[in-house]
C-alpha cells in the first residue's frame, strides 16, 4: 500500500515518553502512521524527505491569542512602533495621511506602560488627523484613547458622565473626558462602528493564520470572539467557517465565544435552566481544524492599565485595587448556567482577587455538574498566591499565563506589584511541581506571540531592563517546548491528537534549524523556522527544505543498492 510521506534522517523530539526522540516519521492521510519504521514501509512512501539532521518538533500550540484583533492590526496604523507621543502623532497623521473628510483613522498597539504612562493628547491628536476621528486601541486591549472629534461622535449616542458598570470613561480635572476609555467603556465607541463586515474579519484572518505558519504555529485558541468588548460582529464565529471555506485558515482554530453571546434558550421543563446558543450548540462542536472551545468569561481587567482585581492596592496607587467587570453573584450565576449549558469555562482572572473568584466558581461548577468537553481554564494569572495554587491542583484547572509579558512589560509590572506579588507572578514552575497543565500562549497582539521567544521568556524571565522576575518560576528549555506541545494539547481537550509525533497523531510539526533544548537559553529565540508542515502538508518554507527523494531513490539508500 502506497505511503504519502517518509521524513528520515532528522532529529526528532518527539514529545511522547514511551520514544522520546527518533530519526524518521511515516505520514499517511494527514496523520503519523510510524515513528521510526521498518525499512519494509519506507520503501512504499510516495515522497521523501532527507532532513539532513534538521530537528523536527510537534507543532506549536498557542492556547491564548486574538487571531481577528492581531490580523486587524496588520491592516491598521501601528501605534506600537511609537517611542514617544511626537512619534504617536506622526503615525496618526501619516495613516489620515490621504483619507476623506471624516473617515475614522484607527491604530492599533499603543501601550502606555512603555511611555511611562503617558496618554496622548486628545487636541493634538485632532490636528494630527486633521479634524478626523481617532480610535486608538491599546495594546493591553483593556483601553482605548480617542480624540476630541471621535468623543464628540460618541457623545452624540450617549451621555460620556453615566456611570458605566466595568468600566471608566476617565475624566481630566476640568472635569471632561480625557479621550482615555477603560473596560466596558470601550463599548461606546465600539457600537459606533462594529459590527465589522464578515470579508473584513476573513482577511484578518487570513494575514494572521499565514503569519501564525511562519513561526511553526500549527494550532490556536482564539480567547474571546463575537461579543463583548473583544468581539467584532455577532457572526464571528460564521467568518472562521467562510475562512476555511476559502482556503483561508491556515492552522487549526478553537474560538471561544464571549459571555456576552450567549442567550436562555427554552427547552423541556425537565431541562436545567441554563444559558447558551440556539439548537443548544455548546464547546466542542466542530472538528479537527475548527471546533468550538469553552466560553470566554472576563472577571477582572488588566495589570497593565492598573484595572485586574487584586485584594491589595497596587504600588503607589492609593486606593487603587482593581475592580471586577460585573458584581460577583452575576459573575457566578452566568458562569454556572452556561456550565449547566455543556460550555467549559475560561475566565480571564489576573489579579488574585478575581483568582479567588475563578477558583470559587470553577470548583463550584465541576462539583455541581461533574467535567465537561474540555478542561476548565483561568486565563492569565498575572498574581497567583501559593494558596490558590495548591486549590488550582486540587480542583484539576488549567492555569494559562503568558510568559513573555515579562520580557516586554516587567519593569512596569513591578514597580506596580512589588516584591512580594512579584514572585507569584505568571507563574511556570510552580504549575508544574503541583503537576498542573502548563500550556503555551502568548495573548497576541497583546505580546509578541511567536513560540520560540516565548520560550526562551519562559526560562530566562527577565525583564527589558535585565531583571530576573520572580527567578524561583523559571523553567527549562525541555519543560517550555513541553508547554506549547503537550502542555496546550492538554489545555484543549486534544491531548489524545495533538502536542506529539507519535503514531495516530496528527502530523502537525515544525523543521527548526536547532534544537532549542540544546543551545544556551539567551539563544532559544534565536532558532530559526524553517518549514511548517499541518495535516502532513507543508504549507511554510518547502523551499528551505532539500529537494525530495523520489522513491527509487530511497530504495537505493536503504539498501546499497543503486537504481537501474
Amino acid at each position: 500500500m502506497p505511503v504519502d510521506l517518509l521524513i528520515r534522517n532528522a532529529h526528532i523530539l518527539t514529545q511522547d515518553a514511551s520514544r522520546p526522540t527518533a530519526t524518521s516519521l511515516l505520514i499517511h492521510d494527514g496523520k503519523i502512521l510510524d515513528v521510526d519504521p521498518d525499512a519494509g514501509l519506507c520503501g512504499h512512501a510516495l515522497r521523501t524527505i532527507d532532513a539532513a539532521g534538521t530537528t523536527i518538533v510537534p507543532g506549536f500550540n498557542d492556547v491564548h491569542a486574538h487571531s481577528v484583533w492581531f490580523g486587524l492590526g496588520l491592516m491598521e496604523a501601528n501605534a506600537g512602533a511609537a517611542a514617544n507621543l511626537d512619534e504617536l502623532y506622526r503615525i496618526i497623521a501619516e495613516a489620515a495621511a490621504g483619507m476623506a473628510p471624516g473617515e475614522w483613522v484607527v491604530a492599533s498597539g499603543y501601550s502606555p506602560l512603555l511611555l511611562d504612562g503617558q496618554q496622548p493628547d486628545k487636541d493634538r491628536l485632532d490636528a494630527a488627523a486633521g479634524g478626523r476621528p481617532v480610535w486608538i486601541k491599546h495594546s493591553s486591549g483593556h483601553a482605548c484613547t480617542l480624540n476630541g472629534v471621535a468623543l464628540e461622535r460618541v457623545a452624540a449616542h450617549a451621555d460620556l458622565s453615566a456611570p458605566i458598570e466595568g468600566g471608566v470613561v476617565v475624566m481630566g480635572e476640568d472635569g471632561l473626558p480625557t479621550g482615555l476609555l477603560e473596560e466596558n467603556a470601550m463599548r461606546l465607541v465600539q457600537d459606533i462602528l462594529l459590527p465589522y463586515p464578515l470579508e473584513t474579519i476573513e482577511r484578518a484572518l487570513d494575514l494572521a493564520t499565514s503569519h501564525y505558519l511562519s513561526e511553526g504555529i500549527t494550532s490556536v485558541t482564539d480567547a474571546g470572539i463575537a461579543g463583548g468588548w473583544i468581539g467584532y460582529s455577532p457572526r464571528e464565529f460564521a467568518a472562521y467557517q467562510n475562512a476555511r471555506d476559502k482556503g483561508l485558515l491556515s492552522v487549526r482554530m478553537q474560538p471561544m465565544l464571549v459571555m456576552d453571546a450567549l442567550h436562555d434558550v427554552p427547552g423541556h421543563a425537565d431541562d436545567p435552566a441554563s444559558i447558551g446558543l440556539d439548537a443548544g450548540i455548546r464547546t466542542g462542536l466542530g472538528d479537527d481544524w475548527l471546533r468550538l472551545g469553552p466560553v470566554k468569561i472576563f472577571s477582572d481587567g488588566s495589570l497593565l492599565g492598573s484595572t485586574a482585581y487584586m485584594t491589595e492596592d497596587y504600588v503607589g496607587c492609593t486606593h487603587n485595587h482593581g475592580y471586577l467587570q460585573m458584581g460577583a453573584e452575576q459573575l457566578r450565576e452566568s458562569a454556572l448556567s452556561a456550565y449547566r449549558a455543556g460550555w467549559a469555562i475560561a475566565m480571564h482572572a489576573i489579579g488574585d482577587h478575581a483568582i479567588d473568584h475563578a477558583i470559587d466558581i470553577i470548583t463550584e461548577a465541576q462539583e455541581k455538574f461533574g467535567a465537561n468537553a474540555q478542561p476548565n481554564r483561568i486565563e492569565h494569572g498575572g498574581v497567583v498566591r501559593p494558596d490558590q495554587l495548591d486549590r488550582i491542583a486540587r480542583a484539576g484547572i488549567v492555569l494559562v499565563p503568558q510568559p513573555h509579558f515579562i520580557t516586554e512589560f516587567g519593569d512596569g509590572m513591578a514597580r506596580l506589584l512589588g516584591p512580594k506579588r512579584t514572585t507569584w507572578s505568571y507563574p511556570a514552575r510552580g504549575l508544574l511541581a503541583r503537576g498542573i497543565t502548563l500550556p503555551g500562549s502568548s495573548d497576541r497582539p497583546v505580546s509578541n506571540g511567536r513560540p520560540l521567544d516565548v520560550m526562551q521568556s519562559f526560562v530566562e524571565r527577565l525583564t527589558p531592563s535585565g531583571d530576573v522576575y520572580g527567578p524561583d518560576e523559571r523553567i527549562t528549555a525541555a519543560q517550555a517546548l513541553a508547554a506549547y506541545t503537550t502542555g496546550s494539547a492538554a489545555a484543549t481537550g486534544t491531548g489524545h491528537i495533538k502536542g506529539r509525533l507519535a503514531p495516530g497523531y496528527l502530523a502537525d510539526l515544525v523543521f527548526l534549524d536547532q534544537d532549542p533544548t540544546a543551545v544556551d537559553p539567551s539563544n532559544i529565540s534565536a532558532t530559526r523556522v524553517l518549514a511548517t508542515m499541518v495535516g502532513g502538508q507543508i504549507r511554510f518554507g518547502e523551499e528551505n527544505l532539500p529537494a525530495p527523494v523520489r522513491a527509487t531513490d530511497l530504495d537505493a539508500a536503504l539498501t546499497g543498492k543503486e537504481t537501474p
